[in-house]
């Protein structure tokens, strides 16, 4: 059953999504290249989480090893942070939730490591579009569907793969809640009508090639079938009368 929140419990969400987005600025900053490496990253995260009295949402989650997913190149999402510095050029997905006073916030964005070149600058931007394509349409009366389609129908006039294995979701006093499929793909006027009340995840994980991807055996990380590069953007969004609210921001 879809749990809708009251006014109170989206702004304690909201709090939670702030320390997230606080997160992900932190970290971006700290990256130098040919030095900084995801583990260290991981570890920058989980000290602003503790200091802001919160638990990193996806630490243990199902077995997951980490305080963070951070995701390099080709790798599109559930990347676990290594010792492998980060180079000059690269792509990095950081993706990561907030729990605390019983509710989650998750976001992910992705960012250049220096300079990049200028097909991986075009996916960051075509992916972050998208991504606001598909929040545009999270409107009380529309349908799971209209967010699907507004993201797909754009990502895929530039000829890049919309994933199709891996969606968003509902959060809320679960990481992961009903709506279990936010999809980044698919038919409008389709799927759950959206209600007052829901918080969810929009989240485009967008191929440079193919849409295609692979689960490497450590049963965690995704990478692209064909070695491109990925991107990966996502905010938790309200749903009010009023239109979306994005819960994600400083």
């Amino acid at each position: 059953m879809i749990e809708l929140k009251s006014r109170s419990e989206i702004e304690i969400i909201r709090e939670n999504g702030r320390v997230v987005a606080r997160c992900l600025r932190e970290m971006s900053e700290a990256i130098v290249p040919g030095k900084t490496t995801p583990k260290q990253l991981d570890l920058l995260a989980a000290k602003i989480v503790a200091d802001a009295g919160g638990i990193p949402s996806f630490l243990n989650y199902r077995g997951f090893p980490a305080n963070t997913c951070i995701s390099v190149n080709d790798t599109v999402v559930h990347g676990i942070p290594n010792d492998i510095p980060l180079q000059e050029g690269d792509v990095i997905s950081l993706d990561m939730g907030v729990y605390r006073n019983g509710f989650h916030a998750d976001g992910a964005w992705t960012y250049a490591v220096g300079e990049v070149s200028k097909d991986a600058t075009r996916l960051l931007s075509v992916t972050k579009e998208a991504l606001y394509q598909g929040i545009a349409k999270a409107r009380v009366g529309n349908r799971v569907g209209d967010i699907a389609h507004a993201v797909q129908k754009y990502v895929e006039s530039f000829g890049y793969g919309v994933v199709r294995d891996l969606v968003g979701h509902g959060i809320g006093r679960q990481l992961h809640e009903e709506p279990h499929a936010i999809p980044n793909f698919g038919r409008p006027h389709t799927g759950d009508v959206l209600r007052e009340g829901m918080t969810i995840c929009i989240e485009p994980m967008i191929n440079q090639g193919t849409y295609r991807v692979n689960q490497l055996d450590d049963g965690w990380t995704i990478k692209t079938a064909d070695g491109k590069l990925s991107a990966h953007f996502e905010h938790t969004v309200a749903i009010t009368k009023a239109g979306p609210e994005i819960l994600t921001l400083e």
